[in-house]
């Protein structure tokens, strides 16, 4: 999810659509190649997405086709509805859109999920009117 505050900068948040992960760390191999790649996420926990999240994000990622179901299940109404998308509609290399999950494999799934996830955020800064 992401909302911005100015023409400049962010405000970026992560949330799940079930409840069984709320307040638990990311995943360690998910911490270790962040950090691989310069950024510290081993203090973040989880959260799930909730309704006013409609309210305090002007755009809503989904990252695969069962997340965006949950999210759009939530919506009070079509704005809301217009706010979700699938977060790799905006990577027109990627066929698949829907995002891996690196869960049950092993670290080099978590990478090519990290690699995936910057290069849609390049994009993602990149494009008008976001």
């Amino acid at each position: 999810m992401q909302s911005k505050l100015t023409e400049d900068h962010y405000y970026v948040d992560s949330a799940g659509t079930a409840a069984y992960h709320i307040g638990n760390a990311p995943d360690r191999r998910s911490i270790a190649v962040a950090q691989q790649n310069g950024l510290d996420i081993s203090t973040q926990s989880a959260r799930q997405f909730k309704v006013s999240d409609f309210d305090a994000f002007d755009y809503i990622y989904a990252m695969d086709q069962s997340n965006y179901t949950d999210i759009i299940s939530l919506a009070r109404n079509t704005d809301d509805i217009e706010k979700v998308t699938l977060f790799l509609e905006a990577n027109s290399s990627i066929q698949n859109k829907n995002m891996p999950d690196p869960y049950y494999g092993d670290v080099g799934g978590f990478e090519y999920v990290f690699t995936l996830i910057n290069e849609t955020c390049d994009l993602l800064v990149k494009k008008p009117g976001v």
